[in-house]
């Protein structure tokens, strides 16, 4: 029997081929892995932070795209940034202040703090309560999809940053959870952020109850960072929540004792205000303990 050599120069020439084919494999794996850690590293530590779109001194407008109701003196308003990637720079416990016309067509300007943060690009939302002889109220009331609001900021005393404090108790009433909710959302969305939060919210009635489905979406996610209390005037039957006005009761039961590295935060109506500064004074805690929005 003859023996030919074919076979085992094709077995050596598929051989060769492979491995300079799995080379070829492994030097594009780590030119790709190369180049996402760079994109990785320059994005993190070296890309510029988008420009915010506010400016601290002069009004800038904003289009209303979207008005949702959410009761009968309530409603969600979405406004549009420049561009779908622009954020609106406002640091986390800052508010702005927003500029229209009351119904004698003179000019109002009055403070409301977003709900969005500047992870939301795009757009930004404010929540707003429209009461019936409120000046700026009849702004919002007035306006339509298409319509613009006049914006400057950032605006406020009150600086966030991670870790500054082991726990925050809020004490809040009617559309004063806005600054809360903000705040709130900081802290939990950031992996990073382990400070717990304790929030007290008094209204009238449960359709008063502004932004709920959120709240309790957020005290079912993270039971153990975030408990909200309801209080209501007019409770409905039945209702496990409290009744009445926030008490100095409430507030040693739903909030974190007073203590060097905690905050009680309030906002609300200014009867309000007053009586939550008197509990507050009573049961111990500090002027640098205690923050009004």
């Amino acid at each position: 029997m003859v023996e030919f050599p074919f076979n085992n120069v094709t077995s050596s020439l598929s051989l060769d081929y492979f491995k300079d084919h799995l080379s070829y494999v492994a030097v594009s794996l780590i030119v790709i892995a190369l180049s996402a850690a760079y994109f990785f590293c320059y994005n993190l530590f070296f890309r510029p932070k988008a420009k915010g779109c506010l400016d601290p001194k002069n009004f800038r407008e904003f289009r209303l795209v979207k008005k949702t109701r959410l009761s009968p003196n309530s409603a969600r308003f979405k406004f549009a940034l420049p561009t779908p990637t622009s954020v609106l720079g406002l640091p986390v416990g800052k508010h702005v202040k927003c500029r229209g016309r009351d119904s004698n067509g003179e000019e109002v300007i009055r403070p409301y703090t977003p709900i969005t943060l500047d992870s939301d690009v795009g757009y930004f939302e404010l929540v707003v309560k429209m009461y019936p002889k409120g000046r700026m109220s009849h702004h919002f009331r007035e306006m339509k999809e298409g319509d613009y609001l006049a914006v400057k900021g950032p605006k406020g005393r009150f600086s966030y940053k991670p870790g500054q404090a082991r726990a925050y108790g809020m004490l809040a009433g009617g559309s004063g959870i806005t600054p809360m909710f903000q705040l709130i959302r900081a802290i939990l969305e950031n992996p990073k952020d382990t400070t717990k939060l304790s929030l007290v919210y008094a209204n009238v009635t449960v359709d008063d109850i502004l932004l709920k489905e959120e709240l309790d979406r957020f005290a079912n996610k993270f039971p153990n960072r975030f408990s909200v209390y309801h209080v209501l005037n007019k409770p409905p039957n039945p209702w496990n929540g409290g009744v009445g006005f926030v008490s100095k009761e409430m507030i040693q039961t739903h909030c974190p004792a007073p203590a060097p590295d905690i905050q009680i935060l309030r906002c609300g109506p200014p009867a309000m205000n007053k009586a939550m500064a008197t509990h507050l004074d009573a049961l111990g805690y500090t002027p640098n303990m205690q923050f009004e929005f």
